[in-house]
């Protein structure tokens, strides 16, 4: 029922999210109050989108760290802002959301905090390493229909929403094999922080592609993490890593390295079905290479490639998410769908 709220949902609506909106009636709604707890994460210049949509209006900015507030305060993202407590953001009047773009390992306790204050949030990656706390801020946002958004970047990406059309229309077949890959080269010092955590280069990216995989097949029936330090580096990171996530009739891998030359061009997903293979390559300029058994609507049989909008992380994500908090459409990606991707990544990191 996972899969199929998220097929039913998803394409129309995040196609809709991401065309720009002129109407006069858009233009002079009311703003949605946004402001923004932490510059840590290293998307959280993220905010720049909020400030620049005509949904939002940006209150405030909360960063506790003196050093990382007076970088942040030379940046162009922050210029202008109101600085002020943690506390004080929650209490304005009528917040309707926050970003929570702390250091991952503040951002459970963050959020926690945001959603007992009755405030919808986009939540950054990874959701923390505690799935017990996770869990325990899902069901609390979902008793008080809060949204809690992930900021996993792929989700509105014209590709992965023109193969949600695929999965809904059927015209793929039954999926039996899906295959992601997301790697990069990381930086020493980036290492260094990333080596805090047990989940090593697959809890900091294999996140954006394991959401993917759960939202194509659903939760699997077994996760085995194949976790290698395979650099010269003496950090202890988990620097090569392997998920094969097994369903009753398909499998899908997820790789992910701290060590791949270019690997940015090489982040792919592969879908294949009984009627058709779905490729995008690669993910974050993404175009497709599609083969069917048959014509398809506008497609043809055989081999073709297909070339899309150039895509900007994250204008979705806000366009979306306003809709959502005005009560105009539902989320396309529920609690549970959340929960079942952070234990999927969990398992798969032997985190649990």
């Amino acid at each position: 029922m996972l899969r199929r709220h998220w097929l039913k949902h998803s394409t129309a609506a995040l196609l809709a999210a991401t065309l720009p909106k002129n109407s006069d009636a858009e233009q002079t709604r009311k703003k949605i109050k946004v402001g923004q707890i932490g510059v840590g994460h290293p998307h959280a210049s993220k905010l720049s989108v909020y400030r620049a949509s005509p949904d939002y209006e940006v209150v405030g900015i909360v960063e506790a760290d003196e050093t990382l507030k007076k970088n942040a305060m030379t940046q162009p993202t922050y210029s202008d802002l109101k600085w002020m407590t943690r506390d004080e953001l929650l209490n304005i009047k009528d917040l309707d959301a926050v970003l929570v773009e702390t250091r991952v390992a503040d951002l459970l306790n963050t959020a926690e905090v945001c959603i007992a204050a009755g405030k919808h949030i986009h939540l950054d990656k990874p959701a923390g390493d505690n799935l017990a706390q996770y869990k325990r801020i899902l069901e609390n946002a979902k008793r008080q229909n809060l949204l809690t958004q992930m900021g996993f970047m792929y989700r509105y990406s014209p590709a992965v929403i023109l193969l949600r059309d695929f999965l809904k229309k059927g015209w793929l077949g039954d999926i039996f094999e899906v295959h992601t890959v997301m790697s990069k080269v990381v930086s020493p010092p980036e290492r260094k922080q990333l080596a805090k955590f047990k989940g090593g280069i697959m809890f900091e990216l294999g996140c954006h592609i394991t959401d993917l995989v759960i939202g194509i097949l659903g939760k699997p029936t077994k996760v085995e993490g194949f976790n290698q330090h395979a650099s010269s580096i003496d950090d202890g990171l988990m620097d090569n890593m392997l998920a094969v996530l097994t369903y009753p009739k398909a499998i899908a891998s997820v790789k992910t390295s701290a060590m791949e030359v270019e690997g940015g061009s090489r982040r792919h997903l592969v879908v294949c079905g009984s009627e058709g293979t779905f490729e995008i390559e690669p993910l974050d300029n993404p175009s497709v290479k599609l083969s069917l058994s048959k014509p398809r609507g506008e497609y043809k049989k055989g081999t073709q490639e297909i070339k899309l909008p150039k895509f900007s992380r994250y204008v979705a994500d806000a366009a979306d998410m306003a809709r959502i908090i005005r009560g105009e459409k539902p989320s396309d990606f529920s609690h549970d769908h959340d929960f079942i991707v952070q234990e999927t990544l969990l398992q798969a990191c032997k985190v649990i």
